[in-house]
């Protein structure tokens, strides 16, 4: 469902302040035709400089369904997964500022049922210090995630985990938190999430394609979402009762780079409780994380639910804010919002030629086979899936291999390279910086 992907940027340069009238266009556009051109991607991004949108673009398309294929739009709409988690932060805060709520309310008020309840806080939840487990991160959540989910069912659900650590120990990612933040927002006002969603925010500062989603319907301009293996295939979707507060809103890179930027005006919270999700404790804000860009920084959040990937980002010293919300990932989002940076500051960068090479399967069978490595646990199946190469790790997905060179494979939507070195059965894995070394199992 709402998977956190790191955010930290090795983008090359120093982030100036630049005029609309001095952007890029032309190779932004011919960045992102690139990637439609070669179907390395699709979905939509938004630059916005001093409040102002300066650059939309879409690619690919909104649905593939046989011979219907819908071109995506600027005004495509997408699920963008947990950078909700922000909206629900605001709304939290501007009920602490109306004296409703406070960062040292105990959860016990509205669920005393959750483990640990009267020892966690608002501020603990809001800063993934709770300790309350991540009901995502278990292999029971796949067998109701497609299914509407009442309330009460989903307490159940999260009520029986037993927690990580105790309330403010340490920082970790739990969905858990912001689901149960989205019923306090209700508890509290007595409305719906989407209610209050539309009222506190959307309406509030113009946002007329962001909303509590539900099933997707193409007649709206809502996306579907799919992966890539030989061709795009349509991934299920989650039912958004399920994320709630955590992950179920809808919205277009254009809203969230206007939201991200009222937000910091000053528009929706005052200074001091922005201040508050700023402050960062073991790499956590409260619903923001850091994206660090040499000697500046942004602010912000990321996304990822079933097919699609998001992220959100703002430099509050040059006012620039940068969304890119993909409905179906092969060239990655840190690589897209790199390539956008880069641009956009007129940085070094060459637009990817996207060669690969085309191997019979007969050539790609010396590759294949298990493989173990002594310095991870996990095992690597490498078959061949039609006229390609795929790999399977332990415990999950089956992931494809493009050529791009002699005995190297990628798989750009996670950055994996893996060299292979068939005369001794064995392969590199390049990922993050780190290698580890693979070698075939007897």
């Amino acid at each position: 469902m709402i998977k956190r992907i790191l955010l930290g940027l090795l983008l090359a340069g120093t982030l100036q302040t630049l005029n609309a009238q001095s952007l890029n266009k032309a190779k932004l556009d011919s960045f992102f035709n690139a990637l439609n051109v070669h179907n390395k991607g699709m979905g939509s991004v938004a630059i916005a400089s001093n409040g102002n949108v300066i650059y939309q673009n879409a690619i690919g398309y909104s649905q593939l369904n046989g011979d219907i294929k819908t071109p995506a739009t600027v005004k495509t709409k997408y699920r963008i997964g947990s950078i909700t988690k922000m909206f629900t932060a605001t709304m939290v805060f501007q009920l602490i500022e109306e004296g409703k709520l406070s960062l040292t309310t105990s959860l016990s008020k509205y669920f005393p049922q959750m483990p640990n309840a009267t020892k966690i806080t608002i501020g603990e939840m809001l800063s993934h210090r709770s300790g309350l487990h991540n009901f995502t991160n278990d292999a029971m959540y796949l067998t109701y995630m497609h299914t509407p989910q009442t309330e009460a069912a989903m307490l159940t659900i999260m009520a029986t985990e037993k927690p990580d650590f105790e309330p403010d120990a340490k920082a970790e990612y739990s969905n858990t938190n912001f689901v149960l933040l989205g019923y306090i927002i209700e508890k509290i006002t007595g409305k719906l999430y989407k209610e209050e969603l539309k009222r506190r925010i959307t309406s509030k500062i113009g946002l007329t394609d962001t909303y509590y989603g539900g099933n997707a319907n193409i007649a709206n301009n809502e996306a579907y979402s799919y992966t890539f293996a030989d061709k795009w295939q349509q991934q299920p979707e989650t039912d958004m009762s399920v994320p709630g507060g955590a992950g179920a809103i809808v919205s277009t890179p254009t809203d969230l780079v206007k939201f991200i930027d009222a937000l910091f005006d000053g528009k929706l919270i005052s200074a001091g409780s922005l201040e508050h999700m700023k402050t960062m404790r073991d790499n956590y804000g409260m619903a923001m994380f850091v994206i660090p860009f040499y000697d500046k920084k942004a602010y912000g959040h990321n996304g990822g639910i079933d097919g699609f990937s998001s992220v959100l980002a703002y430099f509050p010293d040059d006012k620039l804010s940068v969304s890119y919300i993909t409905n179906g990932v092969i060239y990655s989002v840190n690589d897209v919002l790199i390539a956008v940076l880069s641009i956009y500051l007129n940085k070094q960068f060459t637009i990817p030629e996207f060669k690969t090479i085309g191997l019979k399967a007969s050539e790609l069978e010396k590759y294949t086979g298990n493989y173990s490595s002594a310095q991870m646990p996990l095992k690597i199946v490498v078959t061949i899936n039609n006229t390609t190469l795929a790999a399977q790790a332990t415990g999950q997905g089956q992931f494809p291999l493009e050529a791009v060179g002699a005995n190297k494979f990628v798989y750009n939507p996670a950055g994996i390279t893996m060299l292979f070195d068939p005369d001794k059965g064995q392969f590199t894995l390049l990922q993050g910086g780190q290698s580890y070394l693979f070698t075939k199992m007897k």
